[in-house]
């Protein structure tokens, strides 16, 4: 099954994608949407490209679990994706990930420039991993 995972960032979307065996999350793409409906159509667009069967949208939690402004501005976004999509939309805990990525990126040894470029998908991919890793929950 290919899943699709997300990192909603203020500014950008991180994307990322599961192998359809649903075992590895690979960065797909980042892009900056001008609302949540261009946010939601891009999305709508991936899930048919990628042949997606489920998305998965990191939420944004507090390091003792509770969940913030950040993570209520968020749930209108699942809530949008849940209704346009057709497929499962699973919410994810994310947090670190963004620090995940950047240090796999330095270990990778990639500069100050191409990290940042590439920061969101990577994030993303973090996500899904984790997902993945605890063997997909719905």
């Amino acid at each position: 099954m290919v899943i699709l995972g997300l990192d909603l960032g203020e500014r950008r979307v991180g994307v990322a994608v599961s192998d359809p065996e649903g075992i590895i999350a690979h960065p797909l793409e980042q892009f900056e949407p001008k609302g949540r409906r261009d946010l939601v159509a891009r999305v709508a667009e991936l899930v048919g490209a990628e042949g997606a069967e489920r998305v998965v949208v990191g939420q944004p939690a507090r390091l003792d679990g509770t969940l913030g402004e950040q993570a209520r501005r968020h749930e209108a976004t699942v809530a949008a994706l849940r209704e346009a999509l057709g497929v499962p939309v699973s919410v994810w805990d994310e947090r670190l990930s963004t620090r995940r990525a950047e240090r796999s990126m330095r270990e990778a040894g990639l500069g100050r420039g191409a990290r940042k470029a590439r920061m969101d998908k990577v994030a993303a991919a973090v996500i899904l991993q984790a997902y993945l890793d605890a063997g997909a929950p719905s």
